[in-house]
């Protein structure tokens, strides 16, 4: 998959994307991740790609000639790759699991991360969607940004060691983890669940499956409700 990411502040993914999974992925040329500085696409000597708003506000608003430059830019590389534009922001769409899954089929994903007061209004036609990581305001796009390829990049066959890597997490099946145990045996009073130590396969699934529900209805029972009937 090549990921290209439009971002005022590229140094920013360097410690995020520079070690374990997403550096693996990487190496193996599972994955390509590639920095457009929007700075590049100003038009004038000082580099400005904000203005203050129409009508009044505080802050400043990223200007519209930039980044359409930018985007276009990217996309001369462009071969017949399916490719998804994408807006991180707070008015966008839920991130969640299945989301993840489905930017996985795509050969190409394109991020265009805001700062400041927020994209001219005008930059949205670019993008086929925008996505939220949560409703909260951060001061970028580009924290949602390294979210979104990090859980992206799991779904990318061969990223893991393993593909029940993946299937195990929690949200894949659409409930939450099961509980893990390691050695040793027994700390401070607390105990391995002898069902774990059975070599029984089919009884180690039964309790995880029963765990995980539990522990679903326990934390998130919303997620519960969206489960298909059996």
């Amino acid at each position: 998959m090549l990921i290209d990411i439009i971002t005022l502040f590229p140094e920013m993914f360097a410690g995020v994307f520079g070690e374990s999974i997403i550096k693996r992925a990487t190496e193996k040329n599972l994955l390509e991740i590639r920095f457009t500085q929007l700075r590049d696409f100003a038009f004038d000597k000082h580099r400005q790609v904000d203005d203050s708003p129409f009508g009044g506000g505080s802050g400043m608003v990223l200007k519209p000639e930039p980044m359409y430059r930018a985007v276009r830019s990217v996309l001369s590389s462009e071969e017949n790759f399916s490719r998804r534009i994408i807006i991180t922001d707070p008015t966008g769409t839920p991130f969640n699991q299945e989301k993840a899954k489905e930017l996985a089929t795509f050969d190409r994903l394109i991020f265009i991360c805001g700062h400041y007061e927020g994209f001219d209004a005008r930059i949205y036609k670019l993008a086929d969607e925008l996505i939220s990581i949560g409703d909260y305001v951060l001061t970028g796009g580009e924290l949602p940004a390294m979210v979104i390829v990090d859980a992206v990049a799991r779904m990318i066959p061969g990223v893991l060691g393993s593909s029940e890597s993946a299937e195990t997490d929690s949200f894949f099946s659409g409930m939450l983890s099961y509980p893990q145990y390691t050695r040793p045996r027994e700390f401070e009073g607390m105990s391995v669940p002898e069902v774990l130590l059975s070599g029984n396969h089919a009884e180690i699934l039964k309790w995880r499956t029963e765990q995980a529900k539990k522990i679903t209805g326990n934390r998130r029972p919303d997620l519960l409700e969206r489960l298909p009937e059996n």
